[in-house]
């Protein structure tokens, strides 16, 4: 409990701290945001805040777990575990393809950066390598941490011969790219107003600190002797998860409406990338769906949107993703998000029912 005590408070403290110095370091490069002129027009006077906000928030989960690993390795000689630095792993890559694209986007002066076609690239290649990763390095678990946290690759199915093997891990590298893919470009999507992506991603993972939280809780001599998932190292996770959460709360003291610094790509595509990173060590990818659901929203009303355009001419709302269709409705920013917030602690609450109802069945507690 200290451990997380001390991740929680570094967190904070370089957050706090942290963020306005970005500010300052930002406004001297002059590296501005630059806004979709398509957009609404109430948002034109936003160009030029400083972005690029996502560092910092990336350094305080890093920071914040590392003081907490380095406390646990002075007190009692424990070492980082694997499960957390393949989740961290995650978000910094995708923290990083996010920043060269907010880097383009400056360095043109305009609000494209990198190609669609560049962005999925990179997160071809960071998906992947953290799935080949993921396979390769044994976890506290004593088992590859992909065994661990996939919910339809158990560890039995690695064990028939080399062609179930080589099938196994290609689907397995698969659906890590499309996790990451969706959940990168779904928490990007949702980074459309004032603190609305900050606020519902601290919700989001704060979701996450108590999964883990619970599953290292219900440990029982090392192992889960059926008291929950397969998860590795799950205390190490809570940490991260808990460190990620607070960073989003105090970076919502300069995010909220108006925003003095925006988080950019790095910001979202970092936290989609331990978004999805999360919920494959934690064997929860289709509970994420839940927890997540106000990404999933934004994601689907541009999908709807597209969609009945190219089959129908026709928009199916004002514009998408559908904060901007309230928006458009005559919506203040400060109440699409808060309300937004709001949809999202319902889908939070949602989550952890439906983890504690599962976490009931498996124990056999029902039928006792």
């Amino acid at each position: 409990m200290i451990s997380l005590i001390i991740g929680i408070l570094v967190s904070l403290v370089v957050i706090i701290a942290g963020t306005p110095m970005m500010i300052n370091l930002v406004h001297r490069l002059h590296y501005g945001q630059y806004i979709r002129q398509d957009g609404p027009k109430s948002h034109l006077v936003k160009r030029g805040t400083p972005t690029m906000g996502g560092v910092v928030i990336v350094l305080a989960i890093v920071l914040g777990w590392g003081a907490s690993a380095l406390y646990r390795f002075i007190r009692g000689g424990s070492v980082p575990s694997m499960s957390a630095v393949l989740v961290l792993f995650a978000m910094v890559s995708m923290g990083l393809l996010g920043f060269i694209d907010d880097f383009a986007k400056v360095r043109k002066k305009q609000n494209l950066g990198l190609s669609i076609h560049a962005k999925f690239i990179g997160q071809f290649i960071f998906a992947t390598l953290y799935a080949v990763l993921a396979l390769l390095i044994p976890t506290k678990s004593g088992f590859p941490s992909a065994q661990a946290g996939m919910s339809f690759i158990e560890k039995p199915f690695f064990d028939f011969n080399f062609a179930g093997q080589v099938v196994a891990t290609i689907l397995f590298v698969v659906w890590v790219n499309f996790l990451m893919t969706a959940w990168t470009n779904a928490v990007n999507l949702t980074d459309g107003l004032d603190g609305l992506a900050s606020g519902s991603s601290m919700i989001a993972f704060a979701g996450y600190g108590i999964i883990a939280f619970w599953e290292s809780y219900h440990i029982r001599g090392g192992t889960h002797q059926g008291y929950s998932y397969a998860v590795s190292d799950p205390l190490d996770l809570t940490i991260i998860a808990c460190c990620a959460a607070i960073a989003c709360f105090g970076f919502l003291w300069y995010n909220s409406n108006p925003a003095t610094i925006f988080m950019g790509d790095t910001g979202s595509l970092a936290l989609g990338g331990l978004f999805a990173a999360l919920s494959i060590a934690t064997h929860t990818e289709f509970l994420a769906i839940i927890i997540g659901g106000l990404y999933v929203i934004e994601v689907m009303s541009d999908v709807i949107q597209i969609a009945s355009f190219r089959l129908f001419h026709r928009r199916v709302f004002k514009m998408a993703p559908v904060h901007h269709h309230f928006e458009l409705l005559g919506w203040s920013e400060g109440k699409v998000v808060v309300r937004f917030w709001m949809i999202e602690f319902l889908f939070m609450i949602v989550g952890l029912v439906l983890f504690y109802g599962d976490w009931v069945t498996r124990s056999g507690l029902l039928f006792n």
